[in-house]
């Protein structure tokens, strides 16, 4: 594919593809900036991962980058932008197209509601390529991101979240830009696909560069040249290779709630007790192959600790009662057919449920079928009313600020604010009370639609449906806090969710939904150490795997 493009795409020979000087945004009536001042270069070939907690402004730096700040939202931008050494301002934001590819953080911005092919080959066509040209491109990017051929045709209104994200980003591989633009292009895709996706965006090309905020970032960490790091005042922490950049800020990057790999927080405990690898490691796999003999002693409790924090070991017991059963349920979207038969499941009392499954395969439909907010088209569904936290969190909202949408799901009472502004607190929200919803970055909407849903106990069942999505580590630790404590007060929660290791940590049952219904139901530690059940589903198991195995090693030497 990469022949076929016209010589204009591709990037000088020294240029740098990307280079923010001094760059600062602020947008109307806000009293700072969302972020800067930056100094940021990005190069030709290189691939820098940027990361920092929930609303410091990662999405609005990315959206700075082709003058979408402040041509189409308006903005004041201070500094200089250049791409390919040219100042942004230079073009329009359509016109830096021929080089530099977004992928947009919600894949509804990318999409306009047509079919698939229609979709990925849009902005081909708006560059007047020759029509063979552009099928095959098409052909090409669908085939690398997993799309299968006879969705060419289906509107991308009739796809999951999950599946829509993959036809954004296929649209956006289709393009061969010399300057890739990815916000959180692993949201909402399962761990099969996001491995599939890391691949294809990490592959040496050294005419191309790319600038990536996720937070998934286990399986992508080693096949980054660099990270940059933001604070939450949208300024720059820390920049370096990841391995010493996670090693020396851990502790930095831990206390501002910003994401590490797994292996830095092993690799923080075995450092404490003077276990220091060199280099430093960005898997488990690395650290236990690095490992000498005589530290295997040493390092045997530290790694069974670091285990025991991250395996939930504690179903509900049977005795518990049943607040919701589906009965031989067929399972279908509003006004779409049927997905899921013969789904027969309950939950209890204080239980934690994990949805597990690939995109598409019906865990969202499941999900609202298991609440009551869809109505089987056969069998039966028994037990109270539930609520959910729906994969778009903009779904929830319908009031004119933060503050009064917490006002607004409180219970009718003399004073609602007081209590509002301290569950406000609890989420760390307290900062944007005042703002419109729709203003939040897309962690902070969805800190804000789950602490609605959870502000008061009306529901004795509640449905989260990829409740991580677009959360920094800190946002991820508050989900965890508030399902132990929605446990607690007798909750059951069902947890839809694509994190391999948080559905390990909170949920000790999980179902793996697929092929048209429930493949498999049962401990989650079980489940996910089952590699034939993994594979038929599209999943993979979780980043600590090799941890547990390499326990068992060790305890039977």
């Amino acid at each position: 594919m990469h022949d076929a493009r016209p010589p204009s795409n591709s990037l000088g020979r020294d240029a740098a593809a990307l280079a923010f000087e001094a760059v600062t945004v602020r947008y109307p009536y806000q009293a700072r900036p969302a972020v800067g001042p930056i100094d940021l270069t990005v190069r030709r070939g290189e691939r820098v991962l940027l990361l920092g907690p929930s609303g410091c402004g990662k999405s609005t730096l990315l959206l700075t980058a082709t003058g979408l700040i402040p041509n189409s939202i308006p903005s004041e931008v201070g500094g200089a932008i250049r791409l390919v050494g040219e100042p942004v301002e230079a073009r329009v934001p359509a016109d830096w197209s021929a080089r530099v590819a977004y992928a947009f953080q919600d894949a509804d911005q990318t999409l306009c509601g047509m079919r698939v092919e229609d979709e990925i080959a849009f902005a081909l066509e708006s560059r007047a390529l020759p029509e063979a040209e552009i099928a095959a491109c098409v052909g090409v990017a669908m085939r690398q991101v997993g799309l299968p051929d006879p969705w060419r045709s289906r509107r991308t209104a009739t796809l999951s979240g999950g599946e829509k994200q993959l036809v954004a980003l296929a649209s956006v591989l289709a393009q061969d830009a010399a300057l890739l633009l990815v916000d959180e292009p692993t949201a909402h895709l399962a761990p099969l696909a996001a491995e599939r996706l890391h691949r294809l965006l990490m592959e040496r090309d050294p005419a191309r560069a790319m600038l990536l905020v996720d937070h998934r970032l286990d399986g992508l960490i080693a096949a980054i040249d660099r990270v940059v790091v933001l604070d939450a005042d949208g300024r720059l922490l820390a920049q370096g290779p990841p391995g010493a950049l996670f090693r020396e800020q851990h502790h930095a990057l831990s206390a501002r709630g910003i994401w590490s790999p797994l292996a830095s927080h092993l690799d923080a405990g075995l450092a404490a007790a003077g276990i220091v690898l060199d280099p430093p490691p960005l898997s488990l796999d690395a650290i236990f192959a690095g490992l000498e003999p005589g530290q295997i002693v040493r390092a045997k409790p530290i790694v069974a600790k670091f285990v025991a924090g991250r395996v939930g070991t504690m179903p509900v017991p049977a005795s518990c009662p049943v607040l919701a059963r589906l009965a031989a349920a067929a399972c279908a979207p509003f006004l779409g057919p049927v997905i899921l038969r013969d789904v027969s499941l309950e939950i209890r009392a204080g239980e934690v449920l994990g949805i597990l499954g690939a995109n598409g395969a019906g865990k969202s439909t499941l999900g609202a079928c298991l609440a009551g907010v869809l109505r089987p088209k056969a069998g039966q569904r028994i037990g109270a009313m539930g609520g959910i936290a729906f994969q778009r969190p903009e779904t929830q909202f319908t009031e004119a600020s933060v503050l009064e949408e917490l006002i607004a799901a409180l219970p009718r009472r003399r004073d609602r604010t007081a209590p509002a502004q301290d569950i406000l607190a609890r989420w760390g929200l307290s900062s944007v009370s005042r703002a419109h919803p729709y203003q939040l970055s897309q962690g902070q909407k969805r800190r804000l639609a789950l602490a609605t849903l959870t502000a008061t106990e009306r529901w004795p069942l509640l449905v989260l449906d990829e409740p991580l999505a677009g959360l920094d580590a800190r946002g991820a630790e508050e989900v965890e806090r508030e399902i132990e404590r929605l446990r607690h007060g007798g909750c059951a929660v069902a947890l839809i969710t694509h994190d391999m290791d948080f559905a390990l940590k909170v949920c000790p049952r999980a179902i793996v939904v697929g092929e048209g219904g429930i493949l498999a139901d049962g401990p989650t530690p079980v489940l996910l150490r089952d590699e034939a059940l993994l594979d038929r589903a599209g999943l993979r198991p979780p980043a600590l795997l090799p941890a547990l195995h390499w326990l068992e090693r060790v305890a039977a030497c």
